[in-house]
Formats: C-alpha cells, sequence, structure tokens
C-alpha cells in the first residue's frame, strides 16, 4: 500500500449560503490535500471546518452552494459524479463519524442491527456474515462482551461507549478515508484518550487517510501529523503537527496563548485579538 498516495485533493473550495441580505461565505477558496495520514482541521466555532468536512461528501443541503476547482478523491471528481455514484462513495469508500452519537444512532434500532445495517448497504452478504462482521468489529473498538452490546438499544450505552460503536459502523465497509468531525468533545477526557487510542490503532493498521476535525490545538498536536488552521472560511497556516507550538500566524499564536497550562500557570489567561486583516492575508506553512 503506497502511503504517500494522495487520496484527497481540495483545490479553491467555497461553501456559499445565500440569505434575505446577503451571502454567507462558509468557506473561502481553501486548498489542502490528504494522504494516508492523519490531517487535524482546528480552529473556533464558525470557522468553516465541519462545513469543509460535509463538503467534500455532499451533504451541503440546499440552499447551499459548494463550488471547487478540484475536489477529488482517489481520480474521482466528487464535485460532478451523479447522486447514485456519490451514495456509493458515502460510508463504502469515505466515511464520517459525527460529534455526539446520541444525534446519529436511530433509538430504535439496536447497535447490533445498525452496524450490520452499514456492512449490508455496501456489500451483498448473508446476514449471519454481517453479524459476524459487526461482532469483529465491535471487539476492535474494544467493547468488552460484543454478543452483550450488539443487542443494546443506543439509550442503553454511556456516551464514550457509543462513540465507538459509531466508529465501528463507519469502519465496517473498510473506507480509505475517514472524517471525524469532533468525535471526542462531548466525552470526558480519560474517555476521549481511549477513543483517540482506538482510533490511531485502527487508522494506522487500515492506511487509511483520516481528517481529524477539532477546536482542541493541544490534542491535535499530539494525536495528528499534519494540522491545517482555518480562520473565518479561510486556511491562515499549515503546519507539521509536532511543531505546532512553533506556528508563526498571530491568530494560532494567539489560540495557543489563550489555552491554560498546568506547567505555566498565569494570573488571567491572554484573549485573542482578531485583526480583519487575517480574513484576507497570505497563508502561513
Amino acid at each position: 500500500m503506497d502511503r504517500d498516495k494522495t487520496l484527497l485533493s481540495v483545490e479553491d473550495l467555497w461553501v456559499r449560503f445565500p440569505g434575505r441580505t446577503r451571502t454567507v461565505e462558509a468557506v473561502r477558496g481553501i486548498s489542502f490535500t490528504v494522504g494516508r495520514e492523519k490531517l487535524g482541521i482546528v480552529g473556533e466555532s464558525g470557522s468553516g471546518k465541519s462545513v469543509t468536512g460535509r463538503a467534500i461528501l455532499r451533504l451541503i443541503q440546499s440552499p447551499g452552494e459548494v463550488a471547487a476547482k478540484r475536489l477529488e478523491f482517489d481520480g474521482i471528481d466528487l464535485a460532478r459524479v451523479d447522486e447514485a455514484t456519490m451514495r456509493a462513495i458515502r460510508g463504502k469508500r469515505i466515511s464520517m463519524v459525527m460529534q455526539d452519537p446520541k444525534f446519529s444512532l436511530n433509538p430504535v434500532m439496536t447497535v447490533g442491527q445498525q452496524i450490520a445495517e452499514a456492512y449490508l448497504v455496501h456489500r451483498k452478504e448473508p446476514a449471519a456474515e454481517a453479524r459476524r462482521k459487526s461482532l469483529d468489529m465491535l471487539a476492535a473498538v474494544r467493547i468488552r462482551n460484543p454478543e452483550r452490546v450488539y443487542d443494546l438499544y443506543p439509550h442503553e450505552v454511556s456516551g464514550g461507549m457509543g462513540q465507538r460503536i459509531m466508529i465501528a459502523m463507519m469502519l465496517i465497509p473498510d473506507p480509505d478515508l475517514m472524517i471525524a468531525d469532533e468525535p471526542t468533545s462531548a466525552l470526558d477526557v480519560t474517555v476521549q484518550m481511549q477513543v483517540l487510542a482506538i482510533l490511531d490503532d485502527l487508522v494506522t493498521k487500515r492506511g487509511m487517510g483520516l481528517i481529524f476535525i477539532s477546536h482542541d490545538l493541544n490534542l491535535v498536536a499530539s494525536f495528528c501529523d499534519r494540522v491545517l488552521i482555518m480562520y473565518a472560511g479561510r486556511i491562515v497556516e499549515t503546519c507539521r503537527a509536532s511543531a505546532l507550538h512553533e506556528a508563526r500566524h498571530p491568530y494560532t499564536r494567539g489560540l495557543l496563548q489563550s489555552l491554560p497550562r498546568i506547567d505555566r500557570p498565569v494570573g488571567e489567561l491572554q484573549v485573542l485579538q482578531r485583526d480583519p486583516a487575517w480574513r484576507d492575508g497570505p497563508v502561513m506553512s
């Protein structure tokens, strides 16, 4: 498997939402690539992170408008394929884990039924094989006693277990790329680390690409390979995750300086002072 191969190429992506008095440009001309790596996208709420992930999968609903010079996944032009082809790509080749499992899991279906359905919708296999694969995936995301959990309903599991179930559901079709939209923000720190360890292990073993969307800079710095920093719908800086503390853009520096640190306590955290020039300034890399 070629780990240096580019899976996704995004060039000049725009997402607009027309309104009565003005058009909101949620994403403004961003460009990036993703290989078989862990790519983090960070920024404040409203910076365009989640909209970018949804635009890749063509999940922006009308009246939202998506335009791009290039939106190519493994040689496939995602912006121009028909909806039937796009449905075959969603889930099977590109999957997406949402922020909170209680809003993504079906409350009237058991956990096992939902994971098996995610497998069967893309593969013509007997139900018994789907059940076996589902139990294997539950074990892969480190859920003890998969047979018991298979028959539970979403309201009978904890938040951390629910997020593991969502990961199992998204991974069972064996996708090439996963988009994880703040998958740990609703979890406490201990469970958060467990879920990240599972994601890291599965992504590495399967040789997948991962787009990890988050507002937590420290988390992304410790987990990802590269980081894109977004502000007001634009990418203002790109850097290696391990060198995030050396970021040069004043927006990134401001975000880092506003974080509390145990090893360097201060009486008062800095407040980020925004500069209008950041909206259209040069990208730093």
